[in-house]
């Protein structure tokens, strides 16, 4: 059983890292865990390495692959961004609408009282204002219940 690692944490890392000496180590402590950029910076390193040893001839190839495979992991950071504030939006929608909802009630309610008020003043004088504005009244009180039910 001599060589193994007797319950020592396994190395997290995904990729292979080329020999050479180590990096300086950082006050704060280890990198953060993005594999990405490491991956840049590690074919960035095998581009000029490879410009180096293919010549000046090779270095526009080199640079435009380079170039295109940086161009597809932005957009791919990109569209997860866009993905998690969308997925975020449709999370606030509902709510955002309630709301919506509520000022079209109450403006509605607002706007359908004045001529009631005056209809139901004429033709039934004091019941009729009474039962129209209970009416009203009524409504708001429903649908203000049926949101707090909703919650």
């Amino acid at each position: 059983m001599k060589g193994r690692d007797n319950g020592a944490m396994p190395e997290t890392a995904s990729h292979s890292t080329p020999a050479g000496p180590p990096g300086p180590i950082r006050p704060e402590g280890p990198p953060p865990v993005t594999h990405a950029p490491m991956s840049n910076r590690d074919d960035l390193r095998a581009v000029i390495s490879a410009r180096r040893d293919l010549g000046a001839e090779y270095e526009d190839p080199l640079v435009d692959s380079f170039l295109d495979k940086l161009d597809v992991e932005i957009a791919a950071r990109v569209r997860n961004e866009v993905d998690a504030r969308t997925r975020h939006q449709k999370e606030d929608g509902p709510r955002q609408q309630r709301k919506d909802t509520g000022i079209v009630v109450a403006l509605g309610s607002l706007a359908l009282g004045i001529p009631l008020t005056g209809i139901a003043a004429a033709q039934a004088h004091g019941t009729g204002l009474l039962l129209a504005w209970a009416g009203i009244v009524g409504v708001n009180l429903a649908f203000a219940l049926g949101r707090r039910r909703e919650r």
